[in-house]
């Protein structure tokens, strides 16, 4: 039996090689925080958590949990020696625990700290919060009338929309609306704080942002930033979920360990994570467009509105990108685009894989189904007639130009893969001949745009250790949650110095090492990562350089780095040979590097700039087949097309795609949240919470990376980022099966519920032959 993949290359750059703990992961061996050793004397810690979704909060008696045995501490708001204060931005009221008034159901009040896990548990049931009830606000709409806004609207115009609305020949409405999404990593929320000497605070955090578990840990605790050390070796999943809400539950454990004087862990159960964390943010969209007859779009003017849950979190970021991706692919003359951010009495909705930019991109999807119903065009034919580029403008309406070339390629290509022509006529005769199963085909076109929102945040560093033997020690602020980032980056530096990839010793990432970091987020974590350890390892290939030209009484110039040797002409030594010759001339082999993104930019004012740095392409179509009498639906095939530049790991990015789909499939399809009139999640966990399984991938599921597509901006290697940017693809089944329900509004997740709500608007099916 051969291996799968293609056995390492010498140097790693463009191998499709296994993602560096995967063996690991497969034998049990990889250590998460949870398998970490225990430390003598740990504690373990639980939150106590609202049972109403709104209200007044008397002062809580904590003698009923610390009468529990095992309970050594319960702590409130009151035991905070900082600031009980958990904003990403530090701007917004955001409390670690409630004061005086509960905002949702599940929000923490306290935590009790335990000898045992189970003794937690039972102390945190125990405590019987007082809470005078108020009506809670639990859906956009009423959010929308009560005018409950976390923050101000964000506004995009271009041209004269009101009378391009008014004087288009064909004048549209409408409205509809999309689910929220839980992240549901296989790890869940959990840290370990170990106290140190002085002040210290050792945190183990499986999250995406060290430095802000950092920022938040010294916050809570009144300390400099320097006393909390974060690492984070690898996550179970992370989607996003373990960006803001990682860095407040790191905090309460820290919280603990200071006040107890011993090590204590937090882990939630799954529970008690999916009630207390934030999601994706549910949307209502309401638009009007204006087009002609031919289907070309003349003026758009569109509300997003978000459910921000009770805090503001990480909205503004999700809003941004909600409304610069409101048109994807797309050109409209004149347009306004309104991005809100509605405050509920829910959990506080945070980042999750594409940060609002799926949601954007739903709104153009229901846009060309009206207009094809308008004018008797297929849904294709207008989105085709409305592509960015060629005779339509390639600006987006803030100002920031797409690639036409490449959104009408990837399209093509994946028609042709497709064979969208006989496939079409297939499903038609299919549909003809059927009486109560219906088929459909979707396609969808992607321009994700690949920076942070926050100009500040599109910044990295990285170390890099070279040791006499000619190993090497990397460490960067990038965090690996399963996605392949750190052999990305290994592969990198093995490409600097000319070595095989084994030779590079990964390691955790750590606020010590690499102090002020980004979070890993935003596609960015490869190209931020990529640029700053290529820098460091760079520094240190020009330092040995110069020793190798000493000695050989060569240029510099001519010496060269490869498959494990340094060489000129007939001079030659291997690489740690060069190393422990560097060390013996007492030349640094320590380095560090830095990146940051040029030529970004961005007016939060005007709304307008050139923040992203690049966009990334893709296009899908998808074939799907509805039962009518039930409202179930399969996906039978996929075809995608995503533009990765010249890749880094194809085979990381592939698995990268592929994942990315199934978990757009299923928040577009399957994963629906629930809460009762009383404002309680009632979808706590896999039983009432449905995730994609293995029968919602699709039997045929033909993925191709863009060949002969390198960026055309000098990211790392010329390759693009993957990770969020193939989740939209996905929405090629939400446009499959509204074609199978004869383009009638579906609002999602499209649940056989969702499919059956308007079971009068399926296609009356022909008789068999007819």
């Amino acid at each position: 039996m051969t291996d799968a993949l293609p056995r390492p290359s010498r140097t790693g750059m463009g191998a499709s090689l296994r993602q560096d703990s995967a063996l690991r992961h497969t034998t049990g061996e990889a250590r998460f925080t949870d398998d970490l050793p225990e430390p003598p004397g740990l504690l373990h810690a639980a939150l106590a958590l609202s049972p109403v979704a709104h209200g007044h909060l008397a002062p809580l008696d904590m003698a009923p949990a610390r009468a529990v045995p095992g309970v050594v501490a319960v702590l409130g708001p009151r035991d905070i020696p900082g600031r009980n204060d958990i904003s990403p931005s530090g701007k917004a009221t955001e409390v670690l625990f409630a004061e005086d008034r509960v905002e949702h159901w599940g929000q923490p009040i306290a935590l009790v700290v335990a000898t045992t896990r189970d003794a937690a548990l039972a102390g945190a049931a125990a405590l019987r919060p007082e809470i005078t009830k108020l009506p809670p606000i639990l859906s956009i709409e009423d959010a929308l009338a009560a005018n409950a806004l976390l923050m101000p609207p964000q506004v995009i115009e271009r041209g004269d929309w009101t009378t391009a609305l008014q004087t288009a020949p064909i004048q549209l409405e409408e409205k509809f609306r999309c689910g929220g999404q839980e992240h549901f990593y296989l790890e869940g929320q959990i840290a370990l704080a170990i106290p140190g000497e002085d002040g210290e605070i050792t945190l183990h955090s499986s999250t995406q942002h060290p430095t802000e578990v950092q920022h938040i840990a010294a916050r809570v605790l009144g300390c400099d930033f320097a006393r909390i050390t974060v690492q984070c070796r690898r996550m179970g999943g992370g989607f996003g979920g373990k960006e803001s809400n990682a860095s407040w539950l790191a905090a309460a454990t820290a919280l603990a360990a200071r006040a107890t004087g011993r090590p204590v862990k937090l882990r939630l159960s799954r529970q008690a994570d999916m009630a207390a964390t934030g999601k994706r943010h549910p949307f209502l969209y309401r638009w009007r467009a204006g087009c002609d007859a031919s289907g070309r779009i003349l003026a758009l003017d569109a509300m997003l509105a978000a459910d921000g849950g009770h805090s503001l979190d990480l909205s503004g970021g999700v809003i941004f990108r909600a409304v610069t991706h409101a048109l994807n692919a797309y050109d409209v003359p004149a347009l306004r685009i309104t991005g809100l951010a509605c405050k509920t009495n829910t959990v506080s909705n945070t980042a999750f894989r594409g940060f609002g930019g799926p949601q954007g991109a739903l709104l153009m999807e229901d846009v060309f189904f009206s207009v094809a119903r308008a004018t008797g065009l297929s849904v294709d034919e207008v989105r085709e007639r409305n592509f960015a580029g060629g005779p339509n403008g390639d600006e987006t309406p803030y100002g920031q130009k797409l690639e036409g070339d490449l959104i009408r390629r990837v399209w093509a290509e994946a028609k042709q893969d497709a064979g969208w022509e006989s496939r079409r006529a297939e499903i038609d005769a299919f549909n003809a001949g059927h009486p109560t199963l219906r088929r459909g085909l979707g396609g969808f076109v992607l321009a994700f745009g690949i920076s942070f929102g926050i100009m500040a945040m599109n910044q990295a560093g990285a170390l890099v250790h070279v040791y006499t033997d000619g190993s090497i020690r990397l460490n960067h602020g990038g965090t690996e949650m399963g996605q392949g980032l750190f052999i990305k980056v290994a592969q990198v530096v093995a490409d600097v110095f000319g070595v095989e990839v084994e030779r590079i010793r990964i390691t955790g990432t750590s606020t010590a090492e690499v102090p002020n970091t980004a979070p890993t987020a935003a596609s960015t974590g490869s190209d931020l990562n990529g640029w700053a350890a290529h820098a460091a390892a760079s520094t240190l290939r020009a330092r040995m350089a110069e020793v190798a030209a000493r000695r050989w009484n060569i240029p510099v110039e001519d010496i060269a780095f490869a498959e494990g040797r340094v060489t000129a002409g007939n001079h030659s030594m291997e690489f740690g040979e060069l190393a422990q010759l560097c060390w013996a001339e007492r030349v640094s082999l320590s380095a560090t590097g830095f990146y940051k993104t040029p030529d970004i930019h961005w007016d939060p004012v005007a709304m307008r700039g050139h923040p992203f740095f690049y966009f990334s392409y893709g296009a899908a179509i998808a074939d799907v087949l509805v039962d009518t009498l039930t409202g179930e639906h399969r996906v039978l095939r996929a075809d995608l097309v995503q533009d990765c530049g010249r890749s880094l790991n194809p085979a990381i990015d592939r698995g990268q795609i592929e994942g990315a789909f199934l978990q757009g499939l299923g928040w577009l399809t399957c994963e629906e949240l629930v809460w009762d009139a009383d404002g309680r999640l009632r979808t706590l966990g896999p039983s009432t919470y449905k995730i994609p399984g293995s029968r919602e991938m699709p039997p045929v599921l033909n993925l191709r990376l863009l060949e002969d597509a390198p960026a055309r901006v000098n990211t790392i290697f010329r390759s693009k980022a993957v990770g969020e940017p193939p989740l939209l693809l996905a929405i090629a089944v939400w446009n499959a099966l509204r074609d199978a329900l004869g383009g009638r509004k579906l609002d999602l997740p499209a649940t056989p519920e969702k499919v059956l709500g308007e079971g009068s608007a399926f296609p009356k099916p022909l008789p068999p032959g007819g």
